[in-house]
């Protein structure tokens, strides 16, 4: 199904890390895109380059009526990606995570609603299954769910919220993103790729806490492209559906990750430490993505630290250690 060209989409969070690839996508796709952000870290530039490639900017943040109203209005489908995103960020703040990824988007779908808005597309995590009990059976979407964050039991109780009948929205589809990593145009240097990557390229000293849990990994445009994939299917395929997006091989452990890097830079001094400081350890299965929405990743991991190193190296970030790259300062 191709996309409407007559429709108008909005993304909430659309100047943030996944949010700027979003919108390029949805562009690119030939949609017409309304972002709506706070700007938090301050994205005037990347705000103005949406702009300039053909998106309506609005800034403003989603627990505002007003905000919410204009920007919605002659909306036909959200895309819902602005929050206090992971987990050291909400146990920073854990009242305004509230306020911003619960009460927030609880206010979003219901204004959505009732203004008419055919479709919503709401950002959740795979950080939903938590700890399993044997990470060698990658977890599916009707696998259980044991959030241990913050961020994820909030990310989980908009799920249920949305998904139990009777639905407060119209046809939402819960996407459950892998970690993203890779370079976008707001840079995020507390992800662990991309963290990982910009130690070891600084020759610095790297701690690697529980090396042996599992996480899936995705890439930011890949993410994006997930979102794209959603819009473009009917309706009747995704409403009320949960997708994992990434791909299944792409599972590794935290010292898979060290090794890809050191495969690739031969600088910085690597230890595992022995403290646990994340309970996290969960494989996943993205069959049904690919399955019924025939979407497949296009990058790797090993794609994604080869993309990062470039860009250090090119110097295209002008000090990759500030507190702009990164949602906690």
């Amino acid at each position: 199904m191709s996309a409407d060209h007559g429709s108008l989409t909005l993304v909430t969070g659309g100047a943030g890390y996944l949010g700027v690839p979003v919108a390029q996508e949805l562009l690119s796709a030939g949609r017409s895109v309304r972002v709506l952000d706070v700007l938090l870290h301050g994205q005037l530039a990347l705000a103005s380059e949406l702009e300039v490639e053909g998106a309506e900017v609005i800034r403003g943040d989603i627990r505002d009526p007003a905000a919410r109203r204009r920007a919605l209005d002659g909306v036909d489908a959200v895309v819902h990606l602005a929050a206090i995103v992971g987990d050291p960020a909400c146990a920073h703040d854990p009242e305004g995570s509230q306020s911003i990824n619960v009460d927030g988007t609880r206010a979003l779908v219901q204004d959505a609603t009732l203004r008419g808005v055919e479709r919503i597309v709401f950002a959740s995590t795979c950080s939903n299954y938590g700890r399993m009990r044997d990470p060698s059976f990658p977890s599916d979407e009707d696998g259980a769910l044991a959030p241990l964050s913050v961020y994820a039991r909030q990310k989980v109780a908009i799920e249920r919220w949305l998904l139990s009948p009777p639905a407060p929205a119209p046809a939402p589809t819960c996407l459950r993103f892998a970690t993203i990593y890779g370079v976008a145009p707001r840079m995020r240097f507390d992800l662990t790729v991309n963290e990982f990557t910009r130690e070891l390229w600084a020759d610095r000293q790297l701690d690697v806490f529980d090396e042996l849990s599992w996480r899936p990994y995705v890439h930011v445009r890949d993410a994006a492209r997930a979102v794209n994939a959603v819009l473009s299917a009917s309706p009747q395929r995704v409403a009320g559906r949960v997708f994992n997006v990434g791909r299944s091989t792409e599972n590794y452990r935290k010292v898979d990750i060290v090794k890809i890097i050191e495969s690739q830079i031969r600088r910085g001094h690597v230890s595992y430490m022995p403290a646990s400081t994340d309970p996290r350890d969960y494989k996943v299965s993205f069959a049904r993505i690919t399955r019924e929405l025939a979407y497949n990743t296009t990058m790797t991991v090993p794609d994604g630290v080869a993309e990062i190193i470039a860009a250090l190296d090119a110097g295209d970030f002008d000090d990759p250690f500030h507190n702009r790259y990164r949602n906690v300062p």
